[in-house]
């Protein structure tokens, strides 16, 4: 093929990409990018406190488990929040409280201070997440939907790609600028969704115009399909973790620099940014189950790879069959947590599934710490490999049920609407994971 027409087929496969999508969802998505394009405290939180402030490594780590237990605790409250207050209403609450923390935290000098509020920046900042998953859910069609949540997983790695290298030269001028330049962002990103998102909440009523029930904790923590979903979500997570905790720890110790695993790690964002939209085209339509077990397995054997990895370039190796099943993974768990969502609880089933993750970010450096301490490196690698292999066969068993027409769920769970119709306000989506008694909401 000429150049010529590669570049009218790649121009082609975009406009197939971002086309139909509702405006609405343009807005939020830009709202994504701007708040990502801000992005400087999780990145240089560590260096600014040993090395602009004088800390210790030890309290740097009780600072960054703070920022990570803010987050756990955040999760389930903001997903309350946005079935009862509504999606706009809560993203403003979070986006406005977390630009006031993070101005707040630049100008803290005391230990225990910077500690509070960094806990507080890890509670607001993590509390806009479900409702931005829930609202995408509500504006976007069901057969376009793994398209949205893909093309907002771009923007996020988009986003954090250009604020990290934007943040290493701020920081050599004043960290407290990156600090007020995060504030800044989140700003604009509360202002683009006050003037230009809607509040997208359904209505609590039935097909009949009757008052329908409100989801409860009570009965997301009941969904026992939901709930296999979340745990496995969470094994997943903890190995996505290891390429931030784990792999860093063990290319130290075996002698590559820094600036080595900057270089790896970096590659994982350009394989996210150059191959999210075309993988995006080819499994948009395909079977959710196969989608989930094979990227799984993927995310385990990548990082079990890493075990072999005696130069950068088989850790690049490693590094881009970890980043498929991260690309493959994320649109396609976000859509299932939708699909298993009934249309007024999904604030909190967006709040628990973004918890699984909160909570994997704050086990993964207890266990790769332990792990590579004890054992050595090679045990932890082992460990992924067969944490991958369970969650692939969790998956197959929880889809094998959820697909075999028992009633649960009739048909395959696919996002192809011609295989799997589903209304988007019908009472049969709540039937389908309700239980039938109706407890009291939270």
């Amino acid at each position: 093929m000429s150049i010529a027409g590669l570049r009218r087929a790649t121009g082609e496969s975009i406009r197939k990409s971002v086309s139909g999508l509702p405006r609405e969802f343009w807005w939020l998505w830009t709202s994504t990018l701007v708040n990502r394009l801000g992005a400087f405290v999780a990145t240089f939180m560590a260096l600014y406190l040993t090395l602009e402030r004088g800390y210790s490594a030890s309290y740097a780590g009780l600072v960054a488990s703070l920022h990570g237990l803010g987050g756990v605790i955040s999760s389930v409250g903001a997903g309350v929040l946005t079935d009862r207050l509504g999606r706009r209403p809560t993203l403003l609450i979070a986006q406005l409280s977390t630009a006031a923390s993070v101005a707040l935290l630049g100008f803290m000098h005391d230990p225990a201070a910077i500690a509070a509020v960094a806990f507080l920046v890890g509670m607001t900042s993590n509390a806009s997440r479900p409702a931005v998953q829930a609202m995408m859910a509500d504006i976007v069609k069901p057969e376009d939907r793994v398209r949205a949540f893909s093309l907002n997983y771009w923007a996020i790695n988009m986003g954090f790609a250009i604020s990290s290298v934007a943040a290493g030269f701020i920081a050599e001028f004043s960290y407290l600028a990156g600090f007020l330049g995060e504030a800044a962002m989140t700003l604009a990103c509360a202002v683009v969704i006050f003037l230009k998102l809607p509040e997208s909440r359904p209505e609590l009523a039935e097909a009949d115009g009757k008052s329908g029930p409100e989801t409860g904790m009570r009965t997301v923590l009941r969904d026992g399909r939901f709930m296999s979903v979340v745990v496995l979500s969470f094994i997943v997570a903890l190995i996505f973790q290891q390429g931030f905790v784990g792999l860093p720890v063990a290319m130290g110790t075996d002698g590559f620099s820094s600036s080595d695993f900057g270089m790896i790690i970096a590659f994982n964002g350009v394989l996210i940014v150059a191959l999210q939209i075309p993988v995006t085209r080819f499994i948009e339509h395909r079977d959710t189950r196969g989608l989930l077990i094979l990227s799984s397995a993927l995310a385990g054997y990548g990082f079990g790879l890493t075990a072999f990895a005696g130069s950068l370039a088989v850790y690049a190796l490693a590094v881009s069959v970890w980043t498929m099943a991260e690309i493959i993974n994320a649109p396609t768990q976000t859509s299932l947590v939708v699909r298993l969502s009934p249309v007024h609880g999904r604030g909190r089933y967006q709040g628990m599934y973004t918890m699984s993750w909160s909570v994997a970010g704050l086990i993964a450096p207890l266990m790769s710490g332990f792990l590579i301490d004890q054992y050595g490196a090679d045990w932890l690698w082992a460990a992924c490999a067969v944490l991958g292999t369970v969650a692939a066969g969790g998956y197959w068993l929880l889809m094998r049920r959820l697909g075999s027409g028992s009633g649960d769920c009739e048909g395959p769970l696919t996002e192809n609407p011609a295989a799997n119709p589903v209304a988007e306000h019908e009472a049969p989506v709540a039937e389908r994971v309700v239980p039938s008694e109706a407890p009291e909401p939270l």
